[in-house]
């Protein structure tokens, strides 16, 4: 879809990434910002969905593009001659999510990544919601979209308590106070006053950062009439390495702010723990005289864990009617594996002189 194509006609796009739209007057401005890298794939449908916003107030669109190459500014610059473009020298994305900050103005920033596409009425509903409660920043549920039987499957298990545990922006629930959410909209005040994203997470910067609001008696909320599309990730590498990434920056969020733990964030750690002790025990019972009761007791935890999956697939599917729930077995291990073993092998976080 073509930038035009998805442009609400009586919207003027300027020059310095603003529009104003009919019946304007008194709504803050909103600042859309996008952190970006090698998106040239995706970022057309993202900045399609911002611009087909009924928000009645003025908006700016700030994309920070820390791509390997030309590609992702090139199709901004073309298609996208009116949005905002500035530079993500560090190429991770808290430090895009802060370089688009320092150019945005809106009393109003809506985070949302190139993976993602807003529903429509999600920045007018936004506004209102965050108005209504006095939140600094709210946010809605995760929608997963895919075209390819794959991405189905990873949208199907990011929604089941099996792959998302008890997250209630992906499994859905009542409006209210939350820990977390995807994505979401700030008062620009609550964002300063707080810092900004912390550049030294490479993952799990927001999580973070609504804790730190939490800490200075800021409200996060959830509004489940907000909604953002989200594209899972494509491959199984691609997808394993996510959560494992997720498995690895856990853990540096965790020791900063200990009561952050959930019991969702030890599923998969303490998963791992089980099947390798299941595989030495296993080891144990060929290897030693005496120990062959041990191979049924080290069967058990891996045989009940495929039983649980393959189960849950076949439930899943059968309610969604989706075939590619044949594919949900592969998807789940992938997941509990990826970020149990990364847990386990955390990553280093470099404090940055700019971040308090």
């Amino acid at each position: 879809m073509s930038a035009d194509a998805s442009r609400p006609k009586e919207i003027e796009l300027a020059t310095d990434g603003r529009y104003d739209a009919p019946g304007s007057a008194g709504l803050p401005l909103v600042s859309v910002i996008v952190p970006a890298r090698d998106a040239e794939e995706t970022i057309a449908s993202t900045l399609d969905s911002i611009l087909a916003q009924d928000y009645a107030g003025p908006m700016e669109i700030v994309v920070a593009d820390g791509s390997d190459s030309r590609s992702t500014s090139e199709v901004v610059r073309r298609q996208y001659p009116g949005v905002k473009l500035v530079s993500n020298l560090e190429r991770t994305t808290p430090n895009g999510l802060n370089a688009a900050l320092r150019a945005a103005a809106g009393r109003v920033v809506v985070r949302c990544d190139t993976h993602a596409a807003l529903t429509p009425g999600y920045v007018r509903r936004a506004v209102h919601t965050l108005e209504r409660t006095g939140a600094a920043v709210v946010g809605g549920r995760q929608r997963p979209v895919g075209d390819t039987a794959f991405e189905r499957a990873v949208g199907m298990a990011i929604t089941t308590p099996l792959g998302a545990g008890d997250a209630r922006y992906r499994l859905g629930g009542p409006e209210g106070p939350v820990d977390n959410f995807y994505l979401g909209v700030y008062r620009r005040d609550a964002l300063d006053a707080a810092g900004g994203f912390d550049p030294a997470l490479v993952r799990s910067q927001d999580s973070e950062f609504n804790w730190r609001l939490r800490a200075r008696g800021e409200l996060v909320w959830f509004d489940p009439a907000m909604t953002v599309f989200y594209r899972p990730r494509g491959a199984l590498l691609a997808l394993a390495r996510q959560y494992f990434d997720y498995g690895r920056w856990k853990p540096v969020v965790l020791r900063r702010n200990p009561t952050e733990l959930r019991l969702r964030h030890l599923a998969s750690p303490l998963l791992v723990l089980g099947l390798v002790g299941s595989a030495l025990l296993g080891a144990a019972s060929l290897l030693l005289p005496g120990m062959e009761w041990a191979l049924v007791a080290a069967m058990a935890m891996p045989l009940f864990y495929a039983a649980a999956i393959v189960l849950g697939a076949v439930v899943v599917g059968l309610l969604r009617r989706d075939a590619s729930a044949v594919l949900l077995p592969v998807v789940l291990a992938t997941m509990h594996l990826s970020w149990g073993v990364g847990f386990f092998l955390p990553a280093r976080a470099k404090r940055s002189a700019d971040f308090p």
